[in-house]
């Protein structure tokens, strides 16, 4: 069975490149699987949990907004932010979710409404992510990202 390549890139930095059996994004249609030899396709990303497999290993990576193109057995995503399920820090995903639902109850500017509704979504879906692979207890794909000091 071939595999797929991918990459998930931020502004700042890369996430992840490597191969995966499989891809699990979240569509702004809805959560959607990627297998090798998948039609080319270019889909915007809602914040959500991204899951990349590969053989009985799993990364689950949160993503907020961003795009997802399939093209020649390759995915890449460009998110607006991104990180590895083990680098979410749940206090701080706890705090911005009791500070976004603080705000949130006297707010009378719709525009203040979205923004804080946004923060919301992306504090739960962090929580959401940790503890979904707690509970999953997947083993992480090793890394096939070069080191520094392969440059």
């Amino acid at each position: 069975m071939s595999t797929l390549q991918v990459a998930v890139v931020t502004g700042e930095k890369e996430i992840y490149r490597g191969e995966a059996d499989t891809v699990i994004a979240p569509g702004v249609d809805g959560e959607m699987g990627i297998l090798p030899q998948h039609a080319s396709l270019l889909t915007a990303l809602k914040t959500g949990e991204m899951r990349i497999k590969l053989g009985g290993e799993e990364d689950a990576l949160f993503v907020s907004g961003g795009f997802l193109e399939v093209y020649n057995n390759t995915v890449t995503v460009l998110a607006d932010a991104a990180e590895h399920s083990e680098e979410i820090d749940a206090s701080r995903a706890e705090s911005a979710r009791q500070r976004a639902q603080e705000r949130l109850a006297g707010v009378q500017d719709e525009r203040e409404r979205e923004r804080l509704n946004g923060e919301l979504v992306r504090a739960v879906t962090r929580l959401h992510i940790v503890e979904t692979t707690r509970r999953r207890g997947a083993r992480r794909i090793r890394s096939q990202m070069p080191s520094s000091s392969d440059f």
